[in-house]
Formats: structure tokens, C-alpha cells, sequence
């Protein structure tokens, strides 16, 4: 198989893994987090478990992207930009900021499923970018796509980092339990930092115009949504005064 054939059956790989995802998590909540529960095999650390498997997206992404003959073109460098933006973050900081419970673990088996897919997903977009997909020429740059797109990702951006730092807030150091999060979006839907990543890779989807970045979107939906409502029903199980007009991950409708 040539590599344009192999990208395109991991892209169609990545779809179907989506569909998969979306049906089991309806069913079994990921059991991290909020929801830790045994069962699962051997753990690691959490804030170890988030940076091996989050790594892959910015580390092995920016050595992929860079092996690419269009790696220094100004559209795609402005692209890694973006994707980079989120991932540094994610990888390498978000796990050391934030406030979790001492001794939280995550399931090794979780992990490796992560690294699994972030491994693929890196791959396809920035394998897309650099070197399979088309030249992005600077006129792409004032083209609706790429403005409209850039627009959705930033807000998505910013949203999701604003949501994580009012859970962070939440928990003084030292406390170990769960309260209500209120204020902004928090008022309308349980979870706005997956709202904001829902958001945000939309418009990666479009500013890139790649299949790998709408098999992204998909698995994003797929993953995220069944997450959010799992942790709508946990809040409202073990809150009896949380707000009943809350929706779990987007705004009046779901």
C-alpha cells in the first residue's frame, strides 16, 4: 500500500473508532476521575497517566509534521501553531496544575488506549498537513474556512481553559471533595471545558478542510459528549440542589 492509501485507512479507521467509543461510553463511564472505580487492572499515577498519554499529540505530532516537504510553509507552520497551543498545554501542564485528589490513579489500560489513538490521530493531521494534503497557499488565510474556522477554535480555546481553571479554583489546596461550579457557562451546561473542545476541534475540521481533522471532530463528539452526560447524572445524584435547567454539555439542548 502506498502511504496516501495507508493515511486514508487510518483516517477511516479513526471513524469507525468514534462509532465504537460513542456506544460503549454510553454504556461505561471511563473509569477516571470522578469516576475511578477498581476493576480495571493495574493504575498509574494520574498526573503520569494524563502526560505519557497526552504526550504523543504534541511531541510525536510536531516530528511527524516536521519530516513533511512542506513543513516551513507559513500556512501549515500557523497550523502546527494552533494544534500546538492546546496540545503544549494539555501534555505538560494542565496535568501538573491541576488539583486532584491525593493518591488519584488511572488505569494503565486507559492510558495505553489513549497513547493508541493520540498516536494515530497525530499522524494523520500532521502527516495531512505537511506533506498529503494540499499546498495551503497564503490565500488561504482570507478564505471563509480557514477565518471561520480559526474563529470557532479559538473560542473553543478559550472556553475550555476558562472552565478548567474555575474547577481548578474550586478546590482549595489541601480539600479533596467535589462542590458545585457556578458563574459564566457553568449556569447552562455541566460541562463546559468539553463544550469548548467540542467547539475548538470543529474548527480545527474546517480551518484545515481535512479528512483527519473531521475524523478528529467526530471522535472529539464520540468521546466527550457520553463523558459530559455521565458527569450531568453524577453531579445530580450526588447534589440534590443542583440547578435542574443545566444541560450537560451544550447550551439548551443536550
Amino acid at each position: 500500500m502506498t502511504e496516501p492509501e495507508i493515511h486514508h485507512l487510518l483516517v477511516l479507521t479513526v471513524f469507525a473508532l468514534a462509532g465504537v467509543v460513542f456506544a460503549v461510553l454510553g454504556r461505561v463511564s471511563a473509569p477516571y476521575g470522578r469516576h475511578s472505580r477498581g476493576g480495571w487492572g493495574p493504575t498509574v499515577d494520574e498526573r503520569v497517566g494524563w502526560v505519557v498519554m497526552e504526550a504523543p499529540s504534541s511531541l510525536l505530532f510536531a516530528w511527524v509534521y516536521f519530516q513533511g516537504p512542506r513543513a516551513f510553509d507559513p500556512v501549515p507552520l500557523l497550523m502546527l501553531g494552533l494544534w500546538q497551543l492546546h496540545y503544549l498545554h494539555r501534555a505538560f501542564v494542565y496535568p501538573l496544575t491541576k488539583r486532584s485528589r491525593p493518591g488519584q490513579r488511572m488505569p494503565v489500560l486507559v492510558m495505553l488506549m489513549a497513547v493508541v489513538f493520540n498516536t494515530i490521530n497525530s499522524y494523520i493531521n500532521a502527516r495531512w498537513l505537511s506533506a498529503l494534503g494540499p499546498a495551503y497557499a497564503l490565500g488561504w488565510l482570507l478564505s471563509f474556512r480557514f477565518l471561520y474556522g480559526t474563529l470557532l477554535y479559538v473560542t473553543g480555546y478559550v472556553i475550555n481553559r476558562w472552565a478548567d481553571i474555575q474547577l481548578r479554583r474550586l478546590r482549595k489546596p489541601g480539600e479533596t471533595g467535589y462542590s458545585i461550579p457556578r458563574g459564566g457557562l457553568y449556569e447552562e451546561v455541566s460541562c463546559p471545558n468539553y463544550f469548548g473542545e467540542l467547539v475548538q476541534w470543529v474548527g480545527w475540521a474546517m480551518l484545515t478542510w481535512s479528512p483527519a481533522g473531521m475524523a478528529f471532530a467526530a471522535f472529539t463528539a464520540a468521546n466527550l459528549v457520553p463523558r459530559a452526560v455521565s458527569h450531568h447524572r453524577w453531579y445530580q445524584r450526588t447534589f440534590p440542589d443542583y440547578p435542574r435547567r443545566r444541560r450537560a454539555v451544550i447550551p439548551y439542548l443536550l
